[in-house]
């Protein structure tokens, strides 16, 4: 019998990101005439393009790349500093591997992104497709970027996970056919996660072991 395929979000369910993330909005809109987001309005996207969360509060198309800029800048310089793997998870990922389970990140960042942050925590070769926001044009909770992972990993959809801690996730892989299991280790309670009806819903990333 084929192992399921396990495609997994990056940041909030392999990474503990979070912060970088929410620091890296507040370094961007620093000492800038304008709108901002608040901290609860900024978690509410994570899990989406980093394109259309700033233009949310940009000016226009010139205060968007200034913004785009400083973000950027600020998660290159403390990425190391801000971003952990989840307690368990590394361990729980090289097992996985070690099994047989063909493996992918589903992500909303760049394939660069995606590769410093595996590199980092020490997994990148465990996974055998990496899917960032290049790689398609439509994203999350679209189902083209599950879709591909699934090409890439010449899985089928019917064998397959789709593992993460956004509704962005769940809704993805629902609308790839894919099962979903949500994480509550992101920035979104269990009643927001609960809405996008994964097929389960767990605590933490070690938990779905038993699962898959």
């Amino acid at each position: 019998m084929t192992l399921p395929a396990l495609l997994f979000d990056l940041d909030g369910t392999v990474v503990d990101s979070i912060e970088l993330i929410v620091q890296a909005a507040e370094h961007a809109y620093a000492g800038r005439d304008g709108p901002r987001p608040t901290r609860a309005e900024w978690l509410a996207l994570i899990g989406t393009p980093l394109a259309p969360m700033l233009r949310r509060w940009a000016h226009d198309e010139d205060d968007l790349k200034f913004l785009w800029d400083r973000y950027r800048e600020f998660q290159v310089a403390n990425h190391d500093r801000l971003v952990t793997p989840y307690p368990g998870v590394v361990e729980l990922i090289r097992r996985l591997h070690a099994r047989g389970h063909a493996m992918a990140i589903v992500s909303s960042k760049l394939e660069a992104g995606i590769r410093r942050s595996l590199d980092f925590v020490g997994i990148t070769e465990c996974f055998g497709a990496l899917i960032g926001i290049e790689a398609t044009e439509k994203h999350k909770p679209e189902p083209e970027p599950v879709l591909l992972a699934l090409e890439r990993l010449h899985a089928a959809a019917n064998n397959a996970w789709f593992i993460g801690d956004s509704p962005y996730d769940v809704l993805a892989g629902r609308a790839a056919a894919v099962r979903t299991i949500g994480v509550l280790t992101g920035p979104y309670d269990r009643e927001a996660m609960e809405q996008a009806q994964p097929t389960h819903l767990v605590e933490t990333l070690e938990e779905i072991e038993r699962l898959v």
